[in-house]
């Protein structure tokens, strides 16, 4: 079982920007991704990385946020730029495709003006 937290996330305003954590217990030597959950909606991807650092972007957020990793320090980030209030949400990071038992408790963002 891969352990999994998150952090970063907080209150900002709409056009700000945030950079999330996803911090791993062990290396992971996989995909990882980034998720998110807004009130009463189902969990969607955000973002995705490749091992070797190849990312990938849902069209909602393509052109401002980036994925990244280090895998030395077993963590992968999310860059996120001009946020907007449809940000809203519960971020969370998992291996790609998800495990069930990876999940975290996620880092809350708001975005609002």
């Amino acid at each position: 079982q891969v352990q999994l937290v998150e952090s970063g996330g907080g209150l900002v305003q709409p056009g700000g920007s945030l950079r999330l954590s996803c911090a791993a217990s062990t290396n992971i030597f996989l995909n990882v991704a980034w998720y998110r959950r807004a009130p009463e909606k189902q969990r969607d991807l955000v973002a995705w990385i490749t091992l070797y650092g190849v990312p990938s972007y849902s069209d909602s957020v393509k052109g401002r946020f980036t994925i990244s990793r280090d895998n030395a320090k077993n963590t992968v980030y999310l860059q996120m730029n001009n946020l907007r209030p449809e940000d809203t949400a519960t971020y969370y990071c998992n291996i790609y495709p998800p495990s069930r038992n990876s999940w975290g408790q996620g880092t809350q963002v708001t975005v609002s003006s």
